[in-house]
């Protein structure tokens, strides 16, 4: 570990490249929504960490109905997504088995995507490493035609599946590979991207939500923005997210919060560390969604007596990841849940408690 005590490096200069002159969509982040996040809960939606499918399949309906405004269904999915669209889910399969977006919520996510017209085959689901989705079992939770796509092998030093002309180049810690690239997939295939986090914490970032699940997730060789105890999570995960065309594509945002992990995110298996709400949160807004989220979190961290994300106490760190696993006081790096509020400046989306319309619904 870098010495705790040592001033914290300042944020060099990030250069991005997005694909040149490409045009923005109006349903690009914040979207059509800006500043809205409807919550839905049923607590019957998992139990003895089981997801009830018709349970789920009620809540998003109720959902994407308050989002939108519209009397079904059909019709709040028809102002994303239209029948020539390739669409690409962005699932989070790390922390499976024990937290992972649910097969049930995306299963409910296809159905509805199909009943716009859009053929099986021009769905893909899709996530950065080939293995955590084969830890997941998607492929065979899934309808067979829907593509189910890992970006990169996660011990290949290649940029296999990455495109070339649109990547992040900074220098963090002085790594020797500067640039983080841009999934082809996402820059060319996919023309619609229906973002599918998960509620929970993360070591670095301070949470993984709707923002970082898109950022990195879509970009290779980020682990780099982070070397403990220093993190530059923020600002990269919102500039990641301005990319085009990745800012434009990204229209909708289902967080999985059928489990809450509060501690140890994003891979813990620790069952004392993870809720089950039963809650799914949609908007078109990721900022305003990630802002709910942490406020969530930090509710459930207070209540358990674990200190703030916020929290910047060296003697907090520890360079063992086991003792971080199993206590809820240590950490492993400076968390920067800023990122969130910094995306907002960026213009993704509203991060003010105040301005954010928060419609939390019973089932």
């Amino acid at each position: 570990m870098v010495r705790a005590e040592e001033v914290p490096p300042a944020a060099p200069p990030i250069d991005l490249h997005g694909i040149p002159d490409y045009k923005p969509s109006p349903l690009g982040m914040p979207g059509l929504f800006p500043g809205r996040v409807v919550a839905v809960r049923d607590r019957n939606a998992i139990v003895r960490n089981r997801v009830s499918q018709p349970i789920v399949r009620r809540l998003l309906e109720q959902a994407m109905k308050e989002l939108t405004g519209e009397s079904s269904a059909r019709d709040a999915w028809a102002k994303f997504i239209e029948p020539k669209d390739v669409v690409g889910i962005k699932i989070n399969p790390s922390g499976a088995p024990a937290c992972c977006s649910s097969p049930e919520i995306i299963r409910e996510i296809i159905a509805s995507v199909r009943s716009l017209g859009v053929p099986a085959r021009s769905i893909v689901m899709y996530d950065r490493y080939s293995y955590e989705i084969d830890i997941g079992s998607y492929q065979v939770l899934l309808p067979p035609e829907v593509q189910i796509v890992g970006i990169q092998d996660a011990f290949s030093g290649g940029g296999v599946g990455y495109e070339p002309t649109v990547y992040c180049d900074a220098n963090f810690f002085g790594e020797w590979e500067t640039r983080s690239y841009m999934a082809s997939i996402v820059a060319h295939q996919v023309t619609k991207i229906i973002n599918v986090p998960t509620m929970k914490d993360h070591s670095a970032a301070g949470v993984t939500g709707a923002l970082k699940n898109l950022a990195y997730g879509t970009f290779n060789n980020v682990a780099r923005s982070h070397r403990a105890p220093h993190s530059f999570t923020n600002p990269l995960v919102g500039l990641m997210c301005t990319v085009e065309p990745l800012r434009s594509k990204a229209v909708l945002h289902i967080m999985d919060g059928m489990r809450q992990v509060w501690h140890g995110g994003p891979l813990t298996q620790v069952q004392a560390f993870i809720e089950q709400p039963g809650i799914l949160l949609v908007a078109t807004d990721p900022v305003a969604m990630d802002t709910i989220e942490l406020e969530a979190i930090e509710k459930k961290r207070r209540e358990s007596g674990a200190p703030s994300l916020w929290q910047h106490d060296p003697s907090s760190l520890t360079a063992d990841n086991r003792i971080f696993f199993h206590d809820a006081s240590k950490n492993l790096f400076f968390r920067q849940p800023g990122h969130i509020a910094a995306a907002g400046k960026l213009g993704l989306g509203i991060s003010d408690l105040k301005q954010i319309d928060h419609r939390l619904r019973p089932s």
